[in-house]
């Protein structure tokens, strides 16, 4: 796994939420290709507007391995997140900016770091924090799944939360690296506010 180096975790900005996108923020539908079929999920809006209001910002970190496995294009990528930038939008929601990998996994082990800008890896934080100014000294990572977890805390940030969709972890792991464990976007919301006391 690549080491901390000079300036990371970065310090000094504006706090942020780093948050996953299938299955954390809209439906989970295995590599998204068709805009039409991008649908928020129950308690996005209402806990993206408490944590705007809270004065984070708001980014979005995302495997899109369809594009390297040449199930979907990056063309389809981009369609969805302007929609789901729309969505958001029409919601009075800006998000800080969007990044995604579009690495095929060489392994179905989704905790080992292949690549620093694929998740587990961190370097869709780092990147996205270094160019836009975010703390993430003050940041959290929210996603459902220990890969996400793993690029919160290896990108810098000060906690992770786990949303606990039932689907199949590696439960030793994800208690290991997840600050705390919920079971909806709500909740994780709450968790994160409730830290910033």
């Amino acid at each position: 796994m690549r080491q901390a180096g000079p300036g990371w975790p970065t310090r000094g900005g504006q706090k942020a939420v780093f948050l996953d996108r299938d299955g954390t923020l809209i439906e989970d539908a295995d590599y998204l290709g068709d805009a039409s079929r991008v649908v928020l999920l129950p308690g996005v809006v209402a806990g993206l507007r408490r944590l705007r209001d809270a004065g984070y910002g708001l980014a979005i970190v995302t495997n899109q391995s369809g594009v390297g496995r040449g199930m979907i294009t990056e063309e389809d990528v981009v369609a969805c997140q302007d929609r789901l930038d729309g969505l958001l939008a029409e919601e009075g929601i800006e998000l800080v900016a969007s990044g995604w990998s579009t690495m095929a996994p060489g392994t179905e082990n989704r905790r080992v770091v292949e690549h620093f800008m694929r998740k587990p890896g961190p370097g869709l934080v780092i990147e996205i924090a270094r160019a836009h100014g975010l703390d993430t000294t003050r940041s959290w990572m929210i996603g459902d799944a220990e890969r996400d977890l793993i690029a919160g805390r290896d990108g810098g940030c000060c906690g992770t939360i786990l949303i606990d969709t039932g689907q199949k972890l590696e439960r030793d792991d994800a208690d290991l690296v997840a600050t705390e464990r919920v079971s909806s976007f709500s909740a994780a919301v709450d968790q994160v506010l409730r830290s910033a006391g």
